[in-house]
């Protein structure tokens, strides 16, 4: 992959990552809030199911800066773009839609199929 292209992609994840952290930094907001005005058992049982979806929200978002910071891991090292698995390229389409995508389609599939994760046709 061409410099140009890994930079646009550097720059994408680094966006991508910058969002990242603002969102855990809300969901995390909305999970430390107090429950000072709870005033009975149904509006805190509302409560502690917005608590455990914001924190559930903020740990996937963690997944996701740490499958952004191997990416650019990947670019630094000059493997960015292919298949961490064949080392095939990946399609540039792939990428754009999902920066982090380490494994090309066919790699996807067939680790997708062995976990028992049905893959959508079209």
């Amino acid at each position: 992959m061409d410099r140009q292209k890994l930079e646009y992609f550097r720059n994408l994840l680094l966006k991508q990552r910058h969002q990242a952290i603002e969102d855990i930094r809300s969901e995390r907001a909305i999970a430390l809030e107090g429950d000072d005005g709870v005033e009975d058992a149904s509006e805190m049982s509302e409560f502690d199911l917005n608590r455990s979806i914001a924190l559930t929200l903020a740990s996937h978002q963690s997944e996701l800066i740490e499958e952004i910071d191997e990416a650019l891991a990947r670019i630094e090292d000059g493997t960015y773009g292919q298949c961490v698995r064949c080392g095939k390229p990946l399609d540039e389409e792939r990428l754009k839609a999902m920066p982090t995508a380490k494994y090309d389609a066919e790699c996807q599939a067939a680790i997708e199929a062995a976990q028992g994760i049905e893959t959508p046709s079209f």
